[in-house]
């Protein structure tokens, strides 16, 4: 039987519970846990997680294709916040920027995304450019939004990790 698998840091509870309440609406049944140092797994054993995660595979997610299906690309167009969102709770973070400039020093906000997966860069600037949000590599593995008007529509619609 297939298995699902997350791992979710200890440092945000909230984000823990919203895992085990989507592995519960999706499977129907109660999810797992493993507590682990500092994170704990979180885990459903369902027969169609493949139909739902047709990305997975074996090997490293870098070395092989990642590509959306025709009904994830869909929910992707008609709304693509619950992918950012998703993305940036899993491999992103929002930081405070600070730069010195002739001796002063001016910080602010920034939201950073890394993967080294090329298809899930791609992925990731296309759910942004279709929600109008600013964005571009920091460097080849790393996206980053820092744009004031980009960074206030991230914070409106994902908010803090908790």
């Amino acid at each position: 039987m297939p298995k699902l698998r997350i791992a979710c840091a200890d440092d945000y509870p909230t984000i823990a519970a919203e895992v085990d309440a989507a592995l519960l609406d999706l499977s129907g049944n109660l999810p797992g846990h493993v507590q682990c140092v500092g994170c704990s797994d979180r885990y459903s054993y369902w027969k169609h997680w493949p139909c739902l995660l047709p990305q997975h595979g074996p090997g490293r997610k870098h070395e092989r294709p990642i590509v959306l299906a025709g009904w994830q690309r869909e929910l992707m167009v008609a709304d693509p916040w619950p992918l950012i969102r998703g993305l940036v709770h899993s491999d992103g973070c929002r930081a405070i920027n600070r730069v010195v400039v002739n001796g002063k020093t001016y910080s602010y906000p920034r939201y950073f995304f890394s993967n080294t997966s090329s298809d899930i860069l791609a992925i990731m600037g296309e759910a942004l450019d279709l929600a109008g949000v600013a964005w571009r590599f920091n460097r080849p593995t790393s996206i980053s939004v820092a744009r004031r008007s980009a960074v206030a529509a991230m914070d409106a619609r994902i908010g803090p990790k908790r």
